[in-house]
């Protein structure tokens, strides 16, 4: 069965990027999306990803021009805001009345609700770039009953510059010799390295958990 999945490339991380290019995208958009959208920003990447994205959008691994990269990037990312905004309106407070577990932390709930205290709503973009936070950050804003309008307007000028600077500064980048060489001959390790950091937190998490709730 391996042998088989081995010889048609899906087990290749390099095949499904080299595959046409618009698998690779949608898979970068569905990630940004669940990152906020899905609560799931506590162990995926974002900001590696779309740093990696430039990268392998001027190699050619995707084969979209990067204004059209960029824009459904950001299109994600901004329904992804809208998505977790509406969980928190819905749902309201008690969308955070979960047990402490891997995939949910009270700690970064309070670090978000601390942010806007600081910041205000202009806290919806700036938690854009400020890993974890910006996950929960739109949740937070629908349980507060923030205005639709001024969640929006924020939650798109974050969504835009966040994946503008770094998927164009990874595209740069891109354009120096010694990182698309390393980029080239490690791909599939770069690839598996974004994996393990996605899944790692989320069992260290676990294990303290658990370890907790036994002492």
């Amino acid at each position: 069965m391996l042998h088989t999945l081995a010889q048609t490339g899906l087990l290749d991380p390099e095949s499904w990027l080299s595959g046409g290019g618009t698998t690779a995208l949608a898979l970068v958009c569905a990630i940004v999306f669940a990152e906020v959208g899905l609560l799931l920003g506590f162990f995926l990447p974002g900001d590696t990803l779309l740093f990696f994205t430039g990268i392998i959008t001027l190699s050619g691994q995707i084969t979209q021009p990067l204004w059209l990269v960029v824009l459904l990037v950001t299109a994600a990312t901004t329904l992804g805001g809208e998505l977790g905004y509406e969980i928190g309106r819905r749902s309201g407070p008690a969308v955070f009345d979960k047990r402490e577990s891997g995939l949910f932390s009270r700690a970064s709930v309070a670090r978000a609700e601390g942010f806007f205290e600081r910041f205000g709503p202009a806290t919806v973009a700036i938690a854009r770039f400020v890993a974890i936070v910006r996950t929960f950050v739109p949740v937070v804003a629908g349980v507060a009953v923030m205005r639709r309008r001024t969640f929006s307007f924020f939650n798109l000028v974050g969504a835009a510059a966040w994946s503008t600077t770094l998927i164009v500064l990874g595209y740069e980048l891109g354009k120096i010799p010694v990182v698309s060489d390393f980029v080239s001959a490690y791909l599939d390790l770069i690839l598996v390295a974004l994996i393990v950091v996605c899944v790692t937190p989320v069992l260290v998490r676990v294990v303290r958990t658990r370890r907790a709730a036994r002492a």
